[in-house]
């Protein structure tokens, strides 16, 4: 069997593992083998490529080997995992969203470059039929802008989530004038212009490189526009939406490079990352189209200088009083939470409690935090079973019968106003709804309104009371009060 064939079977069974680990990140009991999968998965195929560069780049009868791109191929693996090993060791849980943003950008930038290079080196023709010359010229020159287009769209835009989640941009979406004329426009003028590319007689004069640069700036500007005019609120589809961006990227550079496995890979990230943009819009009541196409149709609404009067406040030793008289407690849990680092002091509250006989149990929203999953992996981390660990839709109808729910760094996704007020930027996302309890009690730093910029009249709710300062001392405070 050839080098070929045993890369081939390789690619295979790592598209396989890819697979594999898609399944298993669909559940949290089998989240950890899921990411085996795709670690071991990818180890395959990175040590395939490298044996099929190699065999393409190495005389095997001379053992004549040109050392410069040998070279330059494991400088590039070396670099790029010591970089890897660097960033997971001290990157945070909060911080995850922002790096994964920023992580999207460099396969859109690969993207770009990879299609420039397409371009710049033109289309093999050896061995092809005279007949067919132009027609699969035509076709490589598509992949080249659409492959461009689509990895410029994703590294600018992956840039913006990233500043907007690092809280180096305001989350605030912008809103130009005649942005939706923009965004349509855009895509409109892409297409003249692509098409005006493939057919194009001569590609590797000046017109041709004239073309494909502004091809290249107007895909990088819509990137930035999209995601620019996307609010806060919406970040975490936003996270799940260039991650699609960036398989199908990655399979518009496949095409390029003719690597089946990159094209089979980049289908699984984009569809999956699609799907996931799609259920997540579901559960914020968002329009799938309106958020993926940078808030199409979505004008900003007034400012609310609602008065909603006074909050009322309360201390850890009250708090604990409170809860060592309930007989059902659930927290929900906001990145907040994930800020001060406190699902450890919360766990412990949590088995304190327990022992106690008081039912505790946790409610997650699709999109707490600012990555999907967020909530959940940080209470996995701490070790919290995960059978007490409730979507929003398996617990919000328990609220009324429950005596005592602890919001702790949450905001947007608790807000009364999506459910009332059809006013609200927020109107019609589907809300934990905490206001139901007998008692609440919010854990917060100061009155400030949440990510999406949206004030929260639960503050102001005669049964709920604030608890003021970083959520990990507070609940250790109530720790020691117990």
């Amino acid at each position: 069997m050839g080098i070929t064939a045993i890369t081939v079977a390789a690619y295979v069974i790592a598209s396989l593992l890819f697979i594999l680990s898609l399944a298993g990140l669909s559940k949290h009991e089998s989240a950890k083998s899921g990411l085996t999968y795709g670690i071991v998965g990818m180890a395959i195929a990175l040590v395939a490529t490298i044996v099929l560069v190699l065999k393409n780049i190495v005389d095997l009868d001379s053992l004549d080997m040109k050392w410069v791109p040998i070279v330059l191929m494991f400088g590039a693996v070396v670099v790029g995992a010591l970089i890897g090993l660097w960033r997971a060791k001290i990157v945070e849980m909060t911080g995850m969203p922002e790096l994964i943003a920023l992580l999207h950008s460099f396969v859109g930038l690969a993207a770009v470059l990879i299609g420039w290079n397409g371009a710049i080196e033109g289309f093999d023709v050896t061995g092809v039929d005279p007949g067919n010359v132009r027609s699969l010229t035509n076709i490589h020159e598509a992949e080249i802008a659409i492959g461009i287009f689509i990895g410029a769209v994703t590294l600018t835009g992956s840039i913006v989530a990233n500043l907007k989640l690092s809280a180096k941009m305001k989350s605030a979406p912008l809103m130009l004038p005649g942005k939706n004329f923009i965004n349509v426009g855009s895509l409109v003028v892409f297409a003249v212009l692509t098409g005006v590319y493939v057919a194009s007689d001569t590609h590797d004069n000046t017109t041709s490189m004239i073309l494909l640069a502004v091809i290249t700036a107007l895909a990088l500007f819509l990137g930035w526009h999209l995601v620019a005019s996307i609010g806060g609120g919406d970040m975490p589809v936003v996270i799940s939406m260039l991650n699609s961006y960036s398989g199908w990227a990655a399979a518009a550079s496949g095409f390029l490079l003719g690597n089946d496995l990159l094209i089979v890979t980049g289908a699984l990230v984009g569809s999956s990352g699609a799907y996931l943009s799609y259920i997540m819009c579901k559960a914020m009541n968002r329009s799938f189209i309106s958020v993926i196409a940078g808030g199409f149709g979505i004008e900003a609404g007034p400012a609310d200088d609602t008065d909603y009067g006074e909050h009322r406040e309360i201390n850890a030793e009250a708090a604990a009083e409170l809860l060592s008289g309930a007989k059902s407690v659930i927290i929900t849990p906001g990145y907040g939470m994930a800020v001060a680092q406190a699902q450890y002091p919360v766990a412990d509250l949590t088995s304190r409690l327990r022992a106690k006989g008081i039912d505790v149990r946790f409610g997650i929203h699709p999109v707490a935090g600012r990555l999907p999953g967020h909530m959940n992996v940080l209470l996995a981390e701490a070790k919290l079973p995960y059978d007490i660990v409730l979507e929003l839709d398996e617990i919000n109808d328990d609220f009324p019968e429950t005596d005592v729910v602890l919001v702790i760094g949450a905001n947007d996704t608790v807000n009364p106003a999506a459910a009332e007020d059809p006013g609200s930027p927020i109107a019609g996302m589907p809300v934990l709804e905490v206001w139901n309890a007998k008692d609440v009690i919010v854990f917060k730093r100061s009155m400030a309104a949440g990510y999406a910029g949206v004030q929260n009249p639960l503050f102001f709710r005669e049964n709920t009371q604030m608890l003021f300062g970083d959520a990990k001392d507070r609940v250790e405070d109530i720790i020691a009060a117990l």
